[in-house]
């Protein structure tokens, strides 16, 4: 099943985004669920968030991928939404 994985960084956490960036995108390599992926950006083009497209046997898989996210993992993010995806373009 794709998963949309939403989420947001907590104000001013620019710097701990970028310290854990190498080991985050390690583990979307390591992983191999991830099928599209990308940071949200702000007016002033800086990352402020995740946009993580999951291909997971459920939402137990989902959870816990982003539960072991190495963002999550530093505290990087505000908020963090699920929510079942269904492909249509693309």
């Amino acid at each position: 099943m794709l998963v949309a994985l939403m989420a947001q960084d907590k104000p001013g956490a620019l710097d701990v985004r970028k310290a854990n960036r190498d080991a985050h995108l390690a583990y979307i390599n390591d992983t191999g669920v991830v099928a599209q992926a990308g940071p949200l950006l702000d007016n002033a083009g800086e990352m402020c968030g995740s946009l993580v497209i999951l291909d997971v046997a459920d939402m137990d898989a989902a959870q816990t991928w982003a539960d072991n996210d190495p963002y999550a993992k530093a505290g990087l993010f505000q908020s963090v939404q699920l929510t079942a995806w269904k492909k249509v373009i693309g």
